[in-house]
């Protein structure tokens, strides 16, 4: 359970520096965290990721590749016109799951003892 825990933890925490990075480059907000696929399903993962980033995190859906690949199908066959209409489609048709970020002053502390690990930091 201790290494569960420390490898979620630890993936949650380079999510966090990553979208630090993004956001550095980006200059424009982010307002929330997808996680898709088979990660979606782990919601300690999930809860970790908003507490570490202090973003809510939508979860789902599982089969996030299949899904994408049957829209754009779709949209090469005419039967969706955009992109945005697939991204409808999907949000009408898959449940999500969202985690809000809670107890946001644990992780900032780790978070930095998180950075001095890394070599690039």
């Amino acid at each position: 359970a201790e290494f569960s825990r420390a490898i979620l933890e630890s993936l949650a925490l380079k999510y966090s520096f990553t979208l630090e990075q993004i956001l550095r480059i980006r200059g424009n907000p982010v307002n929330r965290i997808h996680i898709i696929g088979g990660g979606s399903e782990n919601s300690l993962l999930c809860q970790f990721t908003a507490n570490a980033t202090g973003l809510p995190v939508m979860a789902g859906p599982k089969e996030a590749t299949a899904i994408g690949n049957l829209m754009l199908q779709l949209i090469g066959l005419g039967q969706l016109t955009s992109l945005a209409e697939a991204r409808e489609v999907v949000r009408r048709s898959f449940e999500s799951e969202i985690y809000e970020p809670a107890s946001e002053t644990d992780w900032d502390t780790a978070y930095d003892r998180f950075r001095q690990l890394l070599p690039s930091a």
